[in-house]
Parts: C-alpha cells; sequence; structure tokens
C-alpha cells in the first residue's frame, strides 16, 4: 500500500474490539470506524506492526489504569506495547466516555480527539514517551502535530 506521495506505508494488521456494554454504546455518538481507527494508526506507524485497538468502558477502563499503573480511575488511552523490534506489536485501550468527555470539556470534535489518542497511543507503541523528559514529550507532540496535521486535524494542544 502506498501513501498519497507514492511512498510504501508500513504493513499494519489491525484488529479493533468495541468492548462497552451495550447500554454505554447507545447512549453515546457513534464509535470511530474501522475503517477511520486504520486511517489513524497507519499514519502514525513508522515500521510494520501488530495492534489491537480496544474501545472500553470506565469500568474495564479504571481496572486497567489501576491493575498496570497504580492509579484509581479511568484514563483516555492505555498503551500495552510488547515488542518493537522487527515489528511493532501491542494493544490501545481506549476508554470510551473518558475520550468523550474530555472532548466536550476541551471543546474539541469528538472524531479529533479520537485520532489524536490513536496517533498518541501507536507512538507510545512505538517506543515515544512524554514522561521521560522535557525534550522527549517535545519530541512526541511534534510528531502527533505533525501527523494530525497531514490527517487534516488541528493541533491537539492549543
Amino acid at each position: 500500500m502506498k501513501n498519497s506521495a507514492g511512498a510504501a506505508r508500513p504493513a499494519l494488521s489491525l484488529a479493533v474490539q468495541y468492548a462497552c456494554a451495550d447500554d454505554t454504546l447507545s447512549a453515546l455518538p457513534a464509535l470511530p470506524s474501522r475503517p477511520r481507527i486504520r486511517r489513524w494508526a497507519q499514519a502514525a506507524c513508522e515500521g510494520p506492526a501488530q495492534v489491537t485497538v480496544r474501545f472500553v468502558d470506565a469500568g474495564e477502563g479504571r481496572q486497567l489504569n489501576h491493575d498496570f499503573r497504580g492509579k484509581d480511575y479511568a484514563t483516555n488511552v492505555l498503551s500495552f506495547p510488547y515488542e518493537a523490534d522487527p515489528v511493532t506489536i501491542g494493544d490501545l485501550v481506549v476508554c470510551l466516555p473518558v475520550v468523550l468527555k474530555e472532548a466536550e470539556a476541551q471543546g474539541k470534535a469528538a472524531d479529533a480527539h479520537f485520532a489524536h489518542l490513536i496517533v498518541h497511543g501507536m507512538l507510545h507503541l512505538q517506543g515515544y514517551d512524554h514522561e521521560a523528559g522535557d525534550a522527549e514529550a517535545e519530541l512526541m507532540e511534534r510528531r502527533e502535530r505533525e501527523i494530525l496535521a497531514r490527517l487534516g486535524y488541528p493541533d491537539p494542544y492549543v
């Protein structure tokens, strides 16, 4: 597959799981489609990748954040990198109610916020770490801005 510049894109094997309870899903706007998620994830791929994106409700999001980060609240996205070389392998867990609440509070379109968090998570899977210091945070944010701009989304940090 080639990108708009004619260069070959890295191979991406993507699975998407919608694991929110039915009552959660029916009360919320439509989730991003698999093709949109693939577009966002592919845009952030720097090499071949095998990724699962799982949308969860607040209960599962909170439990995972507690179990793996020791934080007792649901967060917007969790990244679980398993392997980086030669293929990036990992999972992204997106907490649907948190993302929608944040988008509304920040005055952003939900679609733009989902795109940002998928890109953000994909960069984490590939070794970017905004918590490793100011230089690393600046590098990661610059990459996010570049990727999102190519996708037609505004700067998520303004």
